[in-house]
């Protein structure tokens, strides 16, 4: 029985090689679609293309410009006004509803909004600063300082912080104003991040990168600034927009108590509290306030969910 397969013919790998001067389109298309990019760069494209922190960012800047710019084009302001019926549903001229005081509700959300995000930005501020520079020193120099410091923490952490900040804000009632009450949340409420920072410190400080700059002499707080806290940066970020957004629960619900920014002013939940009592019958007083809280701890949340990828150090390369 014989083979009916056709013979194999040898092939010369010289022959079918390409000539010199071609290249390889495959390499060509590759080194077209791959070039090198600064961490800047990186960090920016691995933000861009995280849709929902994209969607959250551009809804968080709407926010801003409503709470800070809308005032000054809106013809009402957050006062009671005479020329503001009382008690009215919304309409193209209070798109809100007014209050029974006779206050434009649109206005005292712009207001509002105003106030609590002055109260997070300060408080996310202060949790960065305070929790990251606690953390980082506390893992690296462990030891005796670690101990020390981490049970600070651990007793501030016992006690909610809502009763601290009530228990504060109680001896000022009657003139509590926002960077008052910003003050006393910052103060008390950058213990978890102190807690999350020590523990990625604790983990870098064990990287080649560090016992070099220690060979090289470098000093502690070179290595502190320019080593541990910049590859900290992700952890650093998430800690402090989840600050940010339990800010924004934290201010509404001391408002909500009595504790919090006090008339003539006001803030998203100071608005709540008042209009607790009229959910049923005047809805527009109520969950328009409540909303813009939700709206921004859900917008803040996910920008931080999308930062702590953008700068995830295990993200080296990328395609254009």
């Amino acid at each position: 029985m014989t083979d009916s397969r056709p013979p194999r013919q040898h092939v010369d790998p010289v022959a079918t090689a390409p000539p010199d001067g071609d290249e390889d389109p495959s390499r060509d298309a590759e080194a077209i679609t791959t070039r090198q990019r600064s961490q800047l760069q990186l960090v920016a494209l691995r933000f861009v293309r995280h849709r929902a922190a994209m969607v959250s960012l551009f809804v968080f800047v709407l926010i801003v410009a409503f709470a800070f710019i809308g005032p000054h084009l809106w013809e009402w302001d957050h006062t009671v006004s005479r020329d503001i019926p009382s008690s009215q549903p919304p309409s193209w001229e209070h798109p809100f509803g007014t209050t029974s005081a006779g206050n434009d509700v649109f206005a005292q959300v712009m207001r509002g909004t105003q106030k609590s995000l002055q109260v997070a930005f300060t408080v996310g501020a202060l949790t960065v600063i305070i929790g990251a520079l606690w953390g980082t020193i506390a893992g690296y120099y462990r030891g005796k300082v670690d101990a020390v410091m981490m049970r600070i923490v651990d007793v501030l952490l016992i006690i909610p912080l809502l009763v601290l900040v009530v228990a504060i804000a109680g001896s000022a009632r009657g003139g509590t104003t926002w960077w008052a009450v910003a003050l006393i949340i910052g103060l008390f409420g950058w213990t978890t991040a102190a807690r999350v920072v020590r523990g990625v410190v604790l983990s870098l400080r064990e990287q080649e990168f560090v016992e070099a700059s220690k060979a090289m002499g470098a000093s502690d707080a070179r290595i502190i600034f320019t080593h541990l806290l910049p590859n900290a940066a992700g952890p650093i970020i998430v800690a402090g927009t989840l600050a940010i957004a339990l800010a924004i629960l934290a201010e509404a619900g001391l408002s909500f108590l009595g504790f919090g920014i006090q008339p003539p002013d006001t803030s998203l939940g100071l608005l709540v509290e008042r209009a607790r009592t009229a959910a049923r019958t005047r809805p527009w007083l109520f969950y328009p306030p409540g909303f813009m809280i939700v709206l921004i701890a859900l917008t803040i949340n996910f920008i931080g969910d999308g930062l702590r990828d953008a700068l995830d150090p295990r993200q080296t390369t990328m395609r254009r």
